[in-house]
């Protein structure tokens, strides 16, 4: 029986350390491409074949980046990492393509024209939303005063999850 072997993030991020220019390249092409779409492209940022190369752009550097933002704040909070341990390549390089890549492509189209980034903006407030609860629970140690069994955590989780879903959608909306 064949036995397939899995890659986990630690692997993942060794083999980025170990060829490193991969993924300089990729996230130097994409503000790169954003720039230059901005300037073959300037003032028709709505239009069809611009708007959804940003869109593409814009999501090829904002899963990553959100991604990697996530991984900090989740070593941060809850590993206790310090901040001298944070590897520039896999959690600030992508964070730092995202904001370039968004700040060109500002310049020449208005978010709300780009199909889909209300959804990728709506991801991150729900991911933000849900770390904020899960630090909440870590810091007061809800879980273990109560001897509330796991499942029933989780279900309590989930229902508060949805709780922020609807407040969000109802603030934002």
């Amino acid at each position: 029986m064949l036995k397939a072997k899995c890659m986990t993030l630690e692997n993942f991020f060794k083999l980025v350390g170990e060829n490193p220019s991969y993924l300089l390249l990729y996230f130097a092409l994409i503000p790169l491409t954003a720039f230059v779409a901005g300037i073959l492209g300037n003032g028709e940022g709505a239009i069809t074949p611009w708007r959804e190369l940003y869109s593409v752009l814009i999501y090829l550097v904002c899963v990553p980046g959100i991604f990697a933002l996530m991984l900090g704040v989740y070593s941060f909070l809850f590993d206790r990492y310090s901040i001298y341990q944070t590897d520039i390549l896999s959690q600030i390089l992508p964070v730092c393509s995202m904001i370039v890549t968004l700040l060109i492509i500002k310049r020449n189209v208005a978010f709300d024209a780009i199909p889909g980034f209300s959804k990728l903006s709506g991801l991150v407030s729900l991911i933000a939303a849900t770390f904020l609860f899960m630090w909440f629970i870590d810091k007061t140690h809800i879980y273990a005063m109560t001897y509330v069994p796991f499942w029933q955590v989780l279900i309590l989780f989930g229902v508060l999850f949805l709780i922020i879903r609807y407040g969000w959608r109802r603030f934002i909306g």
